[in-house]
């Protein structure tokens, strides 16, 4: 859990470097449907749903990830209206939260289970920091505001295409040469990307 926590706070610190740097949180990101704002709304509630997990592992506290599909999404629209100051310090803030939490984990069995929402998905303890390390790369991406895969390390980047399922239309995938950045792109949002 070390390498994902050092590499969580490194792309964390990413992250809020390009949130600084915006001046607009309407234009659209790569996540269909979503504006910059709900990218950064989504993120900033990922983060406390995790860190209500963190709870619910050390503390057997009883919390869910979110008290629902239907709760998580209207949070997200919930906070969609907000102004771009209260949107960047939600973003900090509940990162900054969940960073003071996760080191508790490693007093925890990794293969514990939580839960996403009551009676729902299932998932380790153990895969907790993992998970956010890639929300917080993947959404650094949608933002589309000059961070691509390609600033990632090539090793994080391998790893997370080993876990990102092919394409239904994988078939018209770009061909050789292998580009992993370009392919956890297309893998991941469909998008096709000229190599830099």
């Amino acid at each position: 859990m070390g390498t994902d926590l050092m590499l969580l706070e490194r792309h964390t610190a990413r992250l809020l470097a390009t949130v600084a740097e915006l001046d607009d949180l309407t234009s659209p990101s790569l996540c269909v449907g979503w504006s910059r704002a709900h990218v950064l709304t989504h993120l900033a509630r990922n983060a406390d749903g995790l860190s209500a997990l963190v709870r619910a592992a050390t503390e057997d506290s009883g919390e869910t990830m979110y008290l629902s599909s239907a709760a998580r999404d209207a949070d997200i629209e919930a906070g969609v209206g907000r102004t771009l100051e209260a949107t960047r310090r939600d973003v900090a803030e509940s990162a900054a939260r969940l960073a003071s939490l996760l080191p508790r984990l490693a007093e925890v069995d990794p293969d514990r289970t939580v839960e996403r929402t009551p009676g729902g998905q299932l998932f380790t303890v153990g895969s907790i920091t993992g998970r956010r390390l890639r929300e917080v790369v993947y959404h650094h991406v949608d933002l589309d505001a000059g961070f691509t895969f390609a600033d990632v390390e090539p090793h994080l980047v391998e790893a997370f295409l080993a876990d990102e399922p092919l394409r239904p239309d994988a078939s018209t995938h770009p061909p050789e040469p292998h580009d992993p950045a370009a392919d956890l792109l297309w893998r991941a949002r469909g998008i096709r990307q000229e190599k830099r």
